[in-house]
């Protein structure tokens, strides 16, 4: 808990993103794609929590928040146009992610008699929607929505019948909106979509989180809490065996809060080569609360809800020091991803929880990221 002369300082320091100063959201040119068409990138701003989202990808792309001293930092990795996010050094920064995030064993599933064959983009496996019409690689629809004190972005866009292999006509909107709640500001990212078709489907959003700040050398300094006691055992290829097994007594347990780097080594000589681990979440209200991260030098936290039962902890083992926004270098582990989703491979578990969305029925989910000062 601050002090009231430390909480009077922030305040006074982030008088320039107030409580009592109007949402905001404003929009321009974010470069050029590759096919000609121009992308756009939009501001959005309430209390002390800024954001910009782009119809690349569905894409977020910074959230500017302060610490305690009133310093404000951008905390997901990403790009400065959209240039970068087509280009190789793109790790899915701040996407959509769909139709099915995470893997699907050696791209294949069967639905309703027929076997469907997706891309193998991930050593044997079918990983994050596929190639080149996945969703973080389309351009979307966007409107502003909402009002001057919760302003939203929503996307939309239509997945043709066999798009990237998947069955039916898929019509998904992302909508990012800001929320203001006393002392803080969050960000809700509500994820719908209806078929005409049987079809699987699992969507999150792939942000890069360092609360040092973007670019910051490392992010296993801050302290991660998880409500899960469970999680779901891989194989070599990070395809989920279908066991469920307990987190206590390994490397995997954050049911008590404690930095990401204790543990780290014990996990670097396995095929995940690190944290990239699905696990299994407590549920309790609608929007539950699941997860928490924390920068204890800046004070910066960030508390997650969700209506998913899966949460995705992947370390940024694979960043590779790639320049992003303002010319920052992205190292090895210096950020992380938090990926509320259902489980990996979930099409070919039948035991898993159910994936498949029906014509008549709509896909509904909501994620919640609360930016505070602990």
């Amino acid at each position: 808990m601050k002090s009231a002369p430390l909480l009077a300082l922030f305040l006074a320091a982030c008088s320039s993103m107030s409580d009592t100063s109007p949402s905001t959201v404003s929009s321009r040119w974010f470069g050029t794609a590759q096919n000609g068409r121009p992308a756009k990138l939009w501001t959005l701003r309430v209390q002390h929590l800024e954001i910009d989202v782009t119809d690349f990808g569905a894409t977020l792309v910074a959230v500017r928040v302060p610490d305690t001293a009133g310093m404000v930092a951008d905390v997901v990795l990403g790009f400065d146009d959209v240039t970068g996010y087509e280009s190789a050094n793109n790790q899915y920064f701040g996407c959509t992610t769909g139709r099915v995030c995470n893997r699907i064993a050696k791209g294949v599933f069967t639905l309703d008699d027929y076997t469907y064959r997706l891309a193998v983009n991930n050593g044997p496996n079918h990983l994050h929607g596929g190639g080149p019409r996945s969703f973080d690689k389309v351009f979307w629809n966007a409107e502003v929505v909402g009002d001057d004190v919760t302003p939203g972005v929503r996307f939309t866009y239509r997945s043709r019948d066999g798009e990237e292999g998947y069955p039916g006509n898929l019509d998904v909107a992302v909508t990012y909106w800001l929320m203001p709640v006393p002392g803080h500001a969050s960000l809700q990212i509500q994820y719908e979509a209806t078929t005409d078709k049987r079809t699987p489907v699992n969507l999150t959003n792939h942000a890069y989180w360092n609360l040092a700040g973007a670019g910051a050398p490392s992010a296993m300094d801050h302290e991660l809490w998880i409500a899960a006691d469970t999680y779901t055992p891989t194989d070599d290829t990070l395809i989920p065996t279908g066991q469920i097994a307990p987190v206590a007594g390994t490397a995997l347990d954050f049911t008590k809060a404690r930095a990401i780097g204790v543990r780290l080594d014990e996990l670097i000589g396995t095929p995940a080569v690190g944290y990239d681990h699905n696990y299994v979440l407590r549920r309790g209200a609608e929007l539950a609360e699941v997860a928490k991260l924390r920068h204890p030098p800046s004070g910066r936290s960030m508390t997650i809800r969700t209506t998913e039962p899966a949460l995705q902890f992947y370390s940024g083992n694979w960043l590779r020091g790639q320049i992003g926004k303002g010319g920052k270098a992205y190292a090895q582990r210096s950020a992380v991803c938090l990926e509320t989703q259902h489980y990996p491979d979930s099409i070919n578990q039948p035991h898993f929880p159910n994936t498949i969305l029906a014509p008549g029925t709509r896909f509904e989910s909501k994620t919640l990221m609360t930016f505070g000062l602990d």
